[in-house]
């Protein structure tokens, strides 16, 4: 297993290029099989999670054409059937995508438990309240989710809680469905609405995405598009707070800046300097980072995937801030690393207490899962030291060159394999 090597002390400055979006990319990739023309996708990112759905799609027939890095042609009719291999799947929890593309085309599908991160309870209760509403009989066996139906008619489905993975999977499922289907108490996110938009480019009739009622208009069949996803929210606000961490200047570019509003404006009440331009954000932190209170919600509220960012960041803060996590019981996980390295955190219940201290020290930490290990190794840069990050393949999930990003903006990382290379990596970036 790879590690990373940092060695912190150094604030980031530069400039760095987004990515398309992870979150958006999944749905996208599996709504592309719902035609039997040939889908172009564009500015897709380049990780471990894309890379296992395209994998597990081509197991069941799917051609898949990467004419270069982050273009990818898609065309589903050759699918010879609609039960996913365990094995290709089991590492993503979108995985669950494929259900709602391959009932909305074939009427059937055969999909594997969500994997992913072990971030908390990820309930898939809403899902399949869609599908049966749809007319579909779903059960769930053996850790596989089989959906049937007939035929799919629309109905009108009111969401018990807001949640993205179920909005984008009834979204599929209902657009080659008979009559009008509206999905109410929908989330509003930018992928929900990126997904919205690449399934009316290939014909689908959604109305309303990005609010809390979508209205969907059954077609009788969807055909090729060209899609180019949107900028990854996620990796940009990791960059913006990795400006903040190190009391860097980073210019982030290939971004959406509404996007990023609710991150920004936490930023600015730290102390830092956001400018916004048309296309990029530019973070400056010139000086101690003040104390300050976030709770993750829906958007457009603080994003639960940049709560253990905003965490390490506010650990280096002079002062006493609260963090309390509304998405995920597990968001946490992050703490105990960050405290080995001199960080003064409480957890109780769903809410983190935050003293700050005047630095970090350098230790050995491992990734719990995607987003805190983005987390601890933005805290690493801007510890004292040298550290030693394990369990790097979580944060290759999502997060694409992440290191190769960081050392164009001046961070000391290398990644290593084995006790050996991992010597041989800090006395080469402490004597740099």
């Amino acid at each position: 297993m790879s590690q990373y090597v940092v060695a912190g002390g150094t604030p980031l400055v530069g400039e760095v290029e987004i990515g398309g979006a992870k979150n958006a990319a999944l749905g996208i990739l599996a709504a592309s099989i719902m035609t039997d023309e040939t889908v172009t996708v564009e500015n897709m990112p380049d990780v471990r999670d894309t890379n296992v759905l395209l994998d597990a799609m081509e197991g069941i027939g799917v051609e898949i054409h990467r004419p270069s890095r982050h273009v990818v042609n898609i065309n589903g009719s050759r699918v010879r059937n609609v039960n996913i291999e365990y094995e290709l799947i089991k590492k993503i929890r979108a995985s669950y995508y494929l259900v709602g593309a391959l009932l909305g085309k074939y009427r059937e599908a055969e999909v594997p438990l969500p994997g992913g991160c072990n971030i908390g309870s990820r309930p898939i209760d809403q899902h399949i309240k869609g599908f049966r509403a749809l007319g579909a009989e779903v059960d769930v066996e053996g850790g596989v989710i089989r959906a049937r139906a007939e035929k799919l008619t629309g109905a009108h489905i009111y969401m018990d809680v807001v949640t993205v993975g179920a909005t984008i999977n009834i979204m599929m499922a209902s657009c080659m469905a008979e009559g009008k289907t509206t999905i109410e108490n929908a989330a509003k996110e930018p992928h929900v609405v990126d997904v919205a938009n690449f399934l009316n480019s290939m014909g689908a009739k959604i109305r309303g995405a990005g609010t809390d009622v979508i209205r969907i208009s059954g077609v009788r069949s969807l055909h090729a598009a060209e899609y180019s996803i949107i900028p990854d929210q996620i990796e940009a606000g990791t960059f913006m707070f990795a400006s903040a961490i190190t009391r860097g200047d980073i210019m982030i570019r290939n971004v959406i800046p509404k996007h990023l509003e609710s991150i920004s404006s936490k930023l600015m009440e730290m102390g830092c300097e956001v400018d916004e331009f048309d296309d990029a954000v530019r973070v400056v932190c010139a000086r101690g980072l003040r104390p300050t209170q976030i709770k993750t919600l829906p958007y457009p509220g603080f994003p639960t995937d940049m709560q253990p960012q905003a965490g390490v960041t506010l650990a280096t803060s002079g002062g006493v801030s609260t963090i309390t996590e509304s998405i995920f019981e597990n968001r946490f996980k992050y703490v105990d690393e960050v405290v080995r390295m001199g960080a003064d955190i409480k957890v109780e219940g769903n809410t983190s207490i935050i003293r700050g201290v005047p630095k970090l020290t350098g230790a050995n930490i491992t990734a719990p899962d995607l987003r805190a290990g983005a987390a601890l190794v933005i805290a690493a840069l801007a510890a004292e030291g040298c550290s030693v990050v394990d369990a790097i393949h979580y944060i290759e999930r999502g997060y694409e060159d992440f290191e190769l990003k960081l050392k164009h903006l001046g961070a000391r990382i290398e990644k290593a394999d084995g006790e050996t290379e991992i010597r041989k990596q800090k006395l080469k970036l402490l004597s740099a």
